[in-house]
């Protein structure tokens, strides 16, 4: 009896007691079985979380999935871009700009799909 009014003088809930709480608040916490590794991608790298515990929680609708623990890595995400750049929008640069494809290509990687970009920087470099 003593330790659970030291822990309710702490305001720190027991396990149950933390259940109880969530479901009166409408929350409820779910963990994601066998999840392999999260990736988190931005404009300039992907950070890759190995072997990470998933948990998703749903609050009033909204569901947020917190993420701990794992082996962190970062990458450079140019492969990805490369891989989403659309054969049309490669013509329409190379058109454009009046250079051949494979110029764009290199033109559209660079500026990470941006049309305007890649076609500005290729006309900057003709004479």
């Amino acid at each position: 009896m003593a330790h659970r009014a030291i822990r309710s003088m702490r305001g720190v809930p027991s396990g149950r007691d933390a259940l109880r709480l969530m479901q009166r608040m409408g929350m409820e916490a779910k963990p994601i079985e066998n999840v392999i590794d999260v990736t988190i991608r931005t404009a300039d790298k992907s950070i890759v979380i190995d072997g990470p515990t998933v948990m998703s929680i749903a609050v009033q609708g909204q569901t947020m999935f917190q993420v701990a623990g794992g082996t962190l890595r970062e990458a450079q995400s140019t492969q990805e871009v490369r891989a989403s750049i659309p054969e049309t929008d490669i013509q329409l640069v190379a058109e454009q700009a009046c250079v051949p494809l494979e110029e764009a290509k290199k033109a559209l990687e660079i500026s990470g799909g941006n049309l305007a970009q890649a076609i500005l920087s290729l006309k900057k470099e003709k004479p």
